[in-house]
């Protein structure tokens, strides 16, 4: 059994997501944390993203302004690629495509799948400049990963799959999760700050400390 469960909203677009998700993967292991990862798109179409920052022109420059803060915090700067994203010739792209990618391979293998896709995509989104809203993105995504065509078609176009997106969405509005990434310990409920790992060490030390 694993010591904590820790619920991790994020969305595919999140520059802050990045971050956290590697600095994760080794705590998850040294901590030996259950890792359920939660589906949570802050804009889920073309018309959402306009509600939200205005002009395709707008939203790109604000949110590109948001990727140079995280760059400075990263771990791994030189994958966040501002001048690439800045020229690519598509609209900043919403994350309900990329969530329902990530939850299709969830459906074929589980949490361990869905954390390989989240971080492909990302990769796809941030180093490769790619359309992560862009259903070719995801189908080739799937491909790197080894996953059978056909299996992760039928299961991305599955209403399951979908469904299930929306109940990742109904739970963060119940634990009034509001921003991604957010981290929250089932057992104490308290939520991790994302910071640089000594941190993140520090605050799940205090978290075993509060579970036992």
């Amino acid at each position: 059994m694993a010591a904590l469960t820790v619920d991790f909203f994020h969305d595919v677009v999140c520059c802050w997501c990045f971050n956290i998700s590697s600095r994760m993967r080794g705590l998850a292991a040294e901590f030996d944390l259950d890792i359920r990862h939660r589906t949570f798109v802050l804009q889920a179409s073309r018309a959402e993203m306009a509600a939200r920052w205005g002009t395709p022109e707008d939203a790109r420059e604000t949110i590109l302004g948001h990727w140079e803060l995280c760059r400075q915090a990263s771990d791994r700067p030189e994958l966040v690629d501002i001048a690439a994203m800045r020229a690519a010739r598509f609209d900043y792209p919403h994350g309900l495509i990329a969530a329902q990618g990530c939850k299709a391979a969830e459906r074929i293998g589980g949490q361990g799948a869905h954390w390989d896709m989240f971080d492909r995509l990302q990769f796809a989104h941030l180093t490769e400049a790619r359309n992560v809203a862009d259903r070719a993105t995801i189908f080739q995504a799937a491909r790197d990963l080894g996953f059978d065509a056909a299996a992760f078609a039928g299961a991305f176009e599955d209403l399951a799959t979908s469904h299930a997106v929306e109940k990742d969405r109904q739970l963060a509005r119940r634990l009034q999760v509001r921003a991604v990434p957010t981290l929250v310990v089932r057992e104490t409920g308290a939520r991790l700050v994302n910071g640089p790992v000594e941190d993140l060490r520090a605050q799940l030390r205090a978290a075993l400390r509060l579970a036992a």
